[in-house]
């Protein structure tokens, strides 16, 4: 960060795509909205457009229509962590960490599912206004499954908590899952009917597509710094200049780019592989399905159709990459753990071949809160996804919009009472750290 007596905050890094998403790779390519190329002015601008940056841009022009906005998006609205995604926009935790479920534990999970179910309401309300088809958004709800003794204990425990919490769900035995997955691998399965399911980078196309003026996108047009100029900010990038009188970073771990959580971000990428098309005869079950693993740090799986044919998507394995990149070769390497989990889970579709690699990165925090807030005066924050980014992202860039706004609600209650993200150790503990935890958590989830 340059950080000037006059407040200047300078971009070290920029955005670079991990790989060919197979979500993006899948779609008609996209014409992006024009590059911004002369100086403007709004109200608000806004950095990043991906969830958290589109859907404040939503919520804004929803809570004043007249707020002028400008979005800055530093590639192709899709192309971005946002398609990167595995497309879970979940209403429920993965997990609940007390056993006796009680106290503060009760009210942490309550105040995350409202958190995630306002991401939901706000996907929702799109989905209705502009008649999405459920190729995009399909509100079908998710499958945690179990590939061990270990995974069916848990699930069976998550399921007496949700009881507990009055939550909708269901229980499915190796028969059921086999059912709807056509594979015999699954010992058991925990069923959530709230989780919507989109095609994540069709998906933030769609949203990116319904945004009207005065809120304006641009693509291809990354920050470069933003300076304090009188009482707001001048933000600059190749081509133009925004004046503003307040920005939202909705660049999830490039905050750190610009100087701001420096020490208390960790950039981890998580690899997906996405297979060719197959005739969907050669597998049983369901031909549209969504599944998370019951074990953290386990293996997402979805069945897709893609007009040719079926595909399996297969998402597994964390690296911690400070510099925000990975190498084409941790994609391969990620892609032949993808190939062996492909053919345990799915053996009759021997010689079906993963077609897409790619990776997404994520920005973590050491106590697991988001980035979020004023860090300048004017300047808001709503970074540090921790993960479960359709949610969380969303979730963000909605309480976001609403602080700029000072407009208050119960989701804004739940982000003012959150810590803030804690120092992470010096280097070069971290990394070391940071890798071995992975590794663990990797080893823990076993076949999961």
């Amino acid at each position: 960060m340059t950080q000037a007596a006059k407040n200047v905050f300078v971009a070290s890094r920029l955005p670079k795509r991990a790989g060919v998403s197979g979500w993006v790779a899948t779609l008609q390519p996209r014409t992006p909205r024009a590059a911004l190329s002369e100086a403007i002015s709004a109200d608000v601008a806004i950095i990043g457009g991906g969830f958290a940056g589109l859907s404040a841009g939503r919520r804004i022009s929803r809570l004043d229509p007249t707020v002028r906005v400008a979005i800055l998006e530093a590639g192709i609205v899709g192309e971005g962590p946002a398609g990167a995604n595995s497309g879970f926009i979940i209403d429920l935790p993965h997990e609940v960490s007390s056993d006796d479920f009680s106290g503060e534990s009760e009210s942490k999970f309550r105040d995350s599912v409202l958190l995630q179910r306002s991401a939901i309401a706000l996907a929702s309300e799109l989905a209705a206004e502009n008649g999405w088809s459920k190729d995009l958004f399909d509100p079908c709800g998710r499958y945690s499954v179990a590939m061990s003794a270990e995974g069916d204990k848990h699930l069976t425990a998550y399921s007496q908590q949700l009881a507990k919490m009055g939550e909708a769900h269901r229980l499915l035995g190796r028969e059921e899952i086999e059912a709807v997955t056509g594979s015999k691998a699954f010992t058991s399965a925990l069923f959530s009917p709230g989780t919507i399911i989109v095609q994540p980078a069709a998906y933030i196309r769609a949203v990116a597509d319904c945004l009207r003026e005065p809120v304006t996108l641009f693509e291809q047009t990354p920050a470069l710094s933003f300076e304090r100029s009188g009482d707001g900010w001048l933000v600059k990038t190749p081509t133009g200049t925004v004046r503003a009188g307040k920005i939202i970073m909705a660049n999830n771990g490039h905050a750190e780019s610009f100087g701001f959580f420096r020490g208390r971000l960790l950039h981890v990428f998580t690899y997906a592989s996405l297979t060719e098309e197959f005739d969907p005869a050669r597998l049983g079950g369901e031909r549209k399905w969504a599944a998370t693993p019951a074990l953290p740090m386990g293996t997402t799986v979805r069945r897709i159709n893609t007009g040719g044919g079926d595909r399996i998507l297969v998402r597994s394995r964390y690296s911690y990459n400070p510099g925000i990149e990975i190498s084409d070769a941790a994609i391969r390497s990620a892609g032949r753990l993808h190939d062996g989990k492909f053919a345990h889970r799915f053996p009759t579709l021997a010689g079906v071949g993963m077609q897409y690699r790619w990776g997404g990165a994520m920005a973590l925090t050491r106590n697991h809160v988001p980035a979020f807030g004023e860090v300048e005066r004017g300047v808001f924050a709503a970074c540090g996804c921790n993960g479960l980014g359709a949610s969380n992202s969303t979730a963000a860039g909605i309480a976001a919009a609403e602080r700029v706004l000072a407009h208050r609600s119960e989701l804004g209650r739940i982000y003012d009472k959150l810590a803030a993200p804690v120092l992470l150790p010096p280097q070069p503990l971290t990394t070391i750290g940071a890798k071995i935890h992975l590794a663990w958590r990797e080893w823990s989830a076993g076949a999961e």
